[in-house]
């Protein structure tokens, strides 16, 4: 089915966009400190301009590396759940259905039209409704490490 018009909605830049506010802000704060530390010692113009370079260098490296590894950790997570669920999908489908429906009709939707969605839904792609459904997983919140690291 086609979209009649087409929307951008600034949630699809989260993940990159909190990366950056944070390395922004750290290599701000951090920078900065570094360099009027340097500039109280009563260091030279050279010696403060190197230290300050210095510092930036290494503050992105580590924030690009500790963003790395603490969104691969959240992706790392993401894949267990999504494993799981597959297992459960494949060995118990009709649980995983109920389970789909239950989740649509707490929100508010009918209980039969809730098991005709989770019915149809499971039937194009049982996982994704699973994972965007029960576990808040989707494609804009999918964690995406080397994204965050050069965002960051």
């Amino acid at each position: 089915m086609r979209s009649l018009h087409s929307e951008t909605h600034l949630v699809s830049r989260i993940g990159w966009l909190r990366a950056a506010v944070l390395g922004a802000n750290d290599g701000i704060v951090s920078t900065a400190s570094l360099i009027v530390g340097v500039a109280a010692s009563a260091a030279g113009s050279s010696e403060i301009l190197i230290a300050g370079i210095a510092g930036l260098v290494a503050g992105a490296m580590s924030m690009a590396a500790g963003e790395y590894v603490s969104v691969s950790s959240q992706a790392d997570t993401e894949q267990a759940d999504l494993n799981r669920e597959r297992l459960e999908l494949e060995s118990q489908p009709n649980l995983e259905r109920e389970e789909l429906a239950q989740l649509y009709a707490r929100r508010g939707v009918d209980t039969d039209l809730a098991r005709r969605v989770a019915e149809q839904l499971m039937q194009k792609d049982a996982l994704e409704a699973h994972a965007r459904e029960e576990l808040g997983i989707s494609e804009i919140t999918t964690a995406r490490p080397i994204v965050a690291a050069l965002t960051s």
